[in-house]
C-alpha cells in the first residue's frame, strides 16, 4: 500500500451550485468519460473530478492500494477543490461507483447523496482480476481496448457516436498498465455487500441492462441493500452510462442530487401526517426533546420522505408489510399505531384479520394472539 495523491480536475467553476464529485471507471479518465454529462450540468452543479493513478490527469502509483485508499484520496481531492470538510454529492461509474460505495462507509458525515452507476457491492472474480491484471501487465493497455470496447458499449454505440467512443478507448490506451493492474487488484479484494445496510444516505442505482460486468442485478442489490435506494435501468446501455446515454444520467442525477434534507423532511412530513393521523404527529411533535430531536428529524427523513414517498408500493401494500413485520418483532406499540394507519390506508378490518391469520401461521400463534388483541383495542379506539 502506498499514500495516494490523486488530481483534483475542475470540470465546472466554482460557485455554479452545490459540489458534486465524479468518479471514473476503470481504464477511462473522467473527463473522457463524464464530459457528455459535465455540458449539461455544468450550470447546475460545481463539478469537481478524479482520475485512477495511471489514467488521465493522476500520476502512476508508487504501489499497491486498495478501494479504502482511494477513498480517501478523494476526500484529499476534495478538500483541495472545494476546502477542508466540505460536503458533497457523488456520482461515480464501475470502480468509480464502487468509491462511491466505500464513500459512504467511510465519510457518511462527508456524503449528501450519491449515485453509483453501473458499478457493484462486488464486482468480478478475484480468479479474473488477477488474469486481466496479469494481461495489462504483459501486453499493456493498448491490448484492452478491443475487448473493452464490447463490455463497454452497447451494439451500434461506436457507430452512432464514433467522437465519444474515440475519447474513452483513447483514455484507455493511453492508462498507465501498473496503474490500471494495480486497480485491477483493488477490485479484485473489494467486496462490501454485507455492509450495505449501513448506509443512509439516499442512493440512486443506475444500471445498463446491457451491461455485462455489472448486470441490472448487481444495481438491484445495491438500491435493495441501502437504506434508502432506488433502482433505474437504461435501456440499450452497456457498462459506460455517462458516454452512453448523457441525457438521461444527467436527468436523474439533476433530481436525484438536487433534493435537499429540508425537501425529504417537508415531503416525510406530508405523508406522516396523512398516515398516522394529525393527532398523532402533533403528540410526536410536541414530546420532541434535544435528546428526540436527530431522531425525530432521521425517520421524518427517511422512513416517510424515502420509503413510504416511493412510487413502487400503494400505501396499503406499505400497510400490509409493515404490520407483518411488526408482529413478527413484537413491535406492540408500534402495531398499534399501524392498525390505525392501515385503516387510513384503505384497509377493511377485514383484510385486517386476514393479515393477523396469515401471522398466526408463520409468526406464530402467541404472537399473533397478541396482535389480535393489540388491533382490536387500536380499532375501537379509532372509532
Amino acid at each position: 500500500m502506498t499514500d495516494l495523491r490523486l488530481t483534483a480536475v475542475q470540470l465546472s467553476e466554482p460557485g455554479s451550485g452545490p459540489l458534486l464529485v465524479l468518479g471514473p471507471s476503470l481504464g477511462t479518465s473522467v473527463e473522457a468519460l463524464w464530459a457528455p454529462v459535465v455540458s449539461r450540468l455544468a450550470d447546475s452543479f460545481h463539478l469537481v473530478g478524479w482520475d485512477l493513478p495511471g489514467h488521465g490527469r493522476s500520476e502512476a502509483p508508487a504501489g499497491s492500494f486498495s478501494v479504502a485508499d482511494l477513498t480517501a484520496a478523494v476526500l484529499d481531492v476534495v478538500d483541495r477543490a472545494a476546502g477542508p470538510g466540505a460536503r458533497f454529492a457523488y456520482a461515480g461509474d464501475s470502480l468509480g461507483g464502487a468509491v462511491g460505495l466505500q464513500l459512504l462507509l467511510d465519510a457518511p458525515d462527508r456524503v449528501t447523496s450519491a449515485a453509483a452507476l453501473c458499478t457493484g457491492a462486488k464486482i468480478g472474480t478475484q480468479e479474473s482480476w488477477a488474469e486481466r491484471a496479469e494481461q495489462v501487465r504483459a501486453s499493456g493497455t493498448p491490448r484492452m481496448v478491443e475487448g473493452s470496447a464490447k463490455r463497454w458499449f452497447a451494439p451500434g454505440f461506436i457507430e452512432r457516436q464514433p467522437e465519444r467512443a474515440t475519447a474513452v478507448l483513447h483514455s484507455l490506451q493511453e492508462a498507465d498498465a501498473e496503474g490500471y493492474a494495480l486497480a485491477c487488484e483493488a477490485l479484485a479484494a473489494f467486496d462490501v455487500r454485507d455492509r450495505l445496510g449501513e448506509i443512509a444516505a439516499p442512493v440512486l442505482a443506475v444500471a445498463g441492462a446491457l451491461d455485462q460486468p455489472t448486470p441490472p442485478a448487481s444495481l438491484a442489490e445495491i438500491a435493495d441493500g441501502v437504506q434508502a435506494g432506488r433502482l433505474v435501468v437504461l435501456d440499450d446501455v452497456a457498462h459506460l452510462a455517462p458516454a452512453e446515454n448523457p441525457d438521461a444520467v444527467a436527468a436523474l442525477l439533476q433530481v436525484h442530487l438536487q433534493t435537499t434534507d429540508a425537501d425529504r423532511h417537508a415531503s416525510g412530513m406530508t405523508v406522516r401526517r396523512a398516515v398516522l393521523g394529525d393527532a398523532h404527529v402533533d403528540r410526536a411533535n410536541a414530546g420532541i426533546t434535544d435528546l428526540t430531536r436527530e431522531f425525530q428529524d432521521m425517520i421524518t427523513r427517511y422512513a416517510w420522505g424515502e420509503i413510504w414517498t416511493r412510487p413502487g408500493l400503494e400505501r396499503r401494500d406499505r400497510s400490509l408489510i409493515t404490520m407483518t413485520a411488526l408482529v413478527a418483532l413484537g413491535h406492540h406499540e408500534e402495531l398499534a399505531m399501524h392498525v390505525r394507519a392501515a385503516r387510513r390506508n384503505g384497509l377493511s378490518v377485514d383484510e385486517i384479520k386476514e393479515v393477523l391469520l396469515q401471522t398466526a401461521i408463520y409468526c406464530g400463534v402467541p404472537a399473533a394472539n397478541t396482535a389480535f388483541r393489540i388491533a382490536t383495542q387500536a380499532l375501537a379506539d379509532e372509532e
